[in-house]
C-alpha cells in the first residue's frame, strides 16, 4: 500500500505549522523509501527557518539523508 501521498500531505501542513523547531515522531514507521525521504528533505530546505528534529526513525532514513543531503542541517535526527 502506497503512503507516500499521505506523507507529504503531512509534511505540507507541518511545514505551514512550522515556527523554529518541529518534531516529527516516526517510531511506528518500520520503512521509507528514498521518495520519502527526499520529501522530508525538500520539506525541511524550503522552511523559512529552524529545523525538523526527527525521532526514533527507521534505520534507512539517516543512512539515506547522510549519502544524498550530508551537509542538510535542517534535519537532525534522534535515533531509535
Amino acid at each position: 500500500m502506497s503512503t507516500r501521498l499521505s506523507w507529504e500531505n503531512a509534511l505540507t501542513e507541518l511545514s505551514r505549522r512550522h515556527t523554529d523547531v518541529s518534531y516529527v515522531e516516526l517510531s511506528q514507521v518500520r520503512f521509507v523509501d528514498v521518495a520519502g525521504v527526499t520529501a522530508l528533505a525538500v520539506t525541511a530546505m524550503n522552511l523559512p527557518v529552524g529545523r525538523f528534529v526527527v525521532e526514533r526513525p527507521p534505520p534507512q532514513l539517516p543512512r539515506v539523508l547522510d549519502l544524498f543531503w550530508p551537509s542538510l542541517h535542517r534535519i537532525e535526527v534522534a535515533p531509535r
